[in-house]
């Protein structure tokens, strides 16, 4: 399994960055979740190389994310389903679809919509507060300082100015 830098950081974001950051990657879960399961299936939707394909789909079941399911004997042949951790992955990659659609899509020349099977209406993305309901935007949350954040590599800038927005010491750093 390939790891980086980023999975020892004490930050959420790093460490799913480290499994996540690769485009295909992301690809490969897309197709997944829209029910394209089989290796040459998303090898032929992607064209992707056969050795990418392998090292990307390995390590995502390395990781929990995916579980191979045998659909044929003779000869073998596996596809690839979602585990919970690998379904828990959908609202981000609805929130890379909305943000894609919004400043990469020509106005109302969206690739996919996404229906929601409970209303029986077309949706969008919208990150909430689960408490209130409010959306969440970058202009009316915070970051506060969480049980497991420390400084360190990759955090040794945005740990202190965290702490110091929230009032537990440390002069915040600022660009400039």
């Amino acid at each position: 399994m390939i790891r980086t830098p980023l999975a020892d950081m004490a930050c959420s974001i790093a460490r799913s960055v480290d499994l996540l950051g690769d485009g295909w990657t992301l690809l490969i879960l897309r197709d997944v979740v829209a029910g394209v399961t089989r290796f040459d299936a998303i090898a032929r939707d992607l064209g992707l190389s056969r050795k990418v394909l392998a090292a990307r789909l390995s390590r995502l079941v390395d990781e929990g994310v995916l579980v191979r399911g045998r659909y044929q004997e003779h000869p073998p042949r596996e596809d690839y389903r979602l585990t919970e951790k690998g379904k828990d992955l959908y609202p981000i990659l609805l929130a890379l679809m909305s943000w894609g659609d919004r400043w990469y899509a020509e106005p109302g020349r969206e690739p996919v919509r996404i229906h929601h099977r409970g209303c029986g209406r077309d949706v969008g993305m919208q990150a909430a507060c689960g408490h209130c309901g409010e959306p969440l935007t970058v202009d009316n949350t915070d970051h506060l300082p969480g049980p497991g954040g420390k400084v360190g590599p990759g955090t040794t800038v945005i740990g202190p100015t965290i702490a110091a927005r929230a009032g537990f010491g440390g002069a915040p750093e600022h660009e400039g």
